[in-house]
């Protein structure tokens, strides 16, 4: 098998363009889309062809590199100015997640604080992305050694479910809680994982899953609806899944049907924790009430493929995400250590 923390990257920057794992042909089929415009990467990070928060982070500050790429003239306030509208546009695609919002906002002041000529802004905007890039993929590796401290002890090896994808496909590469269950695995102390498979992308049984099967970690697909039926019956130690936005008091946002299972494991007593960088913690916020959720088509409900399952004159909800209170949370765990959801200021 081939280990996924060193040869799965969604996003990498390749002579003047990007390159994308296209996500939303996994599992059948392993293609890459090249991005050379800032349009194309809009398009890409709203249509999930990258997704992932970490990850759409990534793609969002080379996004910036190729809108000052794009520019043609010769001043640099123009400029500026232009990638202003480049931020504007890039932030519009995808509301729920803050890594996109801090990515192009750090591009931004980048570049603002430029004092070279045009060549060297442009230079210094593909440094600050690769450096985004980079401290992502050292962050996860953290997050993954640091969540192993507080991961349940039990006879025998852990059971852990998760949601969503939040491996090397949603990151830099390795994964948040993702990265988790990786380290437990390296560590000798994961039996397998139970992935939920997340509807109404599938983002659990196509990607998730995927990533595990690569890499020989033991998994078992369930449907959303599975997850209390499993913990009655004993084979969930642990819950653990990323996040899309953190507000200062530690309420979350993540992918949809997060918040049914935070109230399940608690239920359960199951440990429920959230694995994500400190980039995600949105500290102008309060509480998730103030989070933007995110509606996508209603197709992604009615429709599998090209297959109609509904009837024809329903109505449909398709909210992308929904937003776990932090008492139901019990531990945060990111780049600096795992933490209590009231305690997440202390790392501020």
């Amino acid at each position: 098998m081939t280990s996924l923390s060193s040869s799965i990257y969604p996003v990498v920057w390749d002579d003047c363009k990007v390159r994308l794992i296209d996500q939303t042909r996994l599992p059948n089929q392993y293609n890459f889309v090249e991005v050379g415009t800032v349009e194309e990467m809009a398009f890409a990070i709203k249509s999930m062809i990258v997704r992932g928060a970490p990850a759409i982070g990534v793609a969002a500050a080379y996004g910036m590199v190729l809108g000052a790429m794009a520019y043609k003239g010769d001043s640099k306030a123009e400029l500026l100015e232009k990638l202003e509208l480049v931020g504007a546009t890039l932030k519009q695609t995808r509301p729920t997640a803050v890594n996109l919002f801090w990515a192009i906002d750090k591009m931004l002041k980048t570049a603002g604080e430029n004092t070279g000529d045009l060549s060297a802004l442009r230079s210094q905007l593909l440094s600050a992305a690769k450096n985004i890039q980079e401290d992502d993929l050292n962050t996860c590796k953290a997050i993954g050694q640091h969540g192993l401290s507080v991961l349940p002890d039990v006879p025998e090896k852990l059971t852990i479910l998760t949601h969503c994808n939040t491996g090397s496909l949603a990151t830099a590469g390795y994964g948040t809680a993702l990265g988790v269950i990786r380290s437990a695995f390296s560590a000798g102390r994961l039996a397998g994982v139970y992935a939920d498979e997340t509807r109404p992308r599938l983002q659990g049984a196509k990607l998730t899953a995927w990533e595990c099967v690569q890499e020989g970690i033991p998994v078992t697909v369930i449907t959303d609806s599975m997850a209390a039926h499993c913990m009655q019956k004993n084979l969930i130690h642990a819950v653990i899944v990323g996040a899309d936005r953190i507000t200062a008091n530690g309420d979350t946002a993540n992918k949809i049907g997060t918040y049914s299972l935070a109230v399940v494991s608690k239920m359960h007593n199951v440990p429920f924790f959230v694995a994500a960088p400190l980039s995600t913690v949105d500290f102008s916020l309060d509480t998730g009430a103030d989070i933007p959720i995110e509606e996508r088509d209603s197709a992604e409900i009615y429709q599998v493929g090209d297959t109609r399952i509904c009837a024809e004159g329903a109505n449909f909800y398709n909210p992308a995400f929904d937003v776990t209170p932090a008492s139901l949370i019990t531990a945060i765990i990111t780049e600096k250590g795992a933490v209590k959801p009231l305690e997440l200021k202390n790392l501020k």
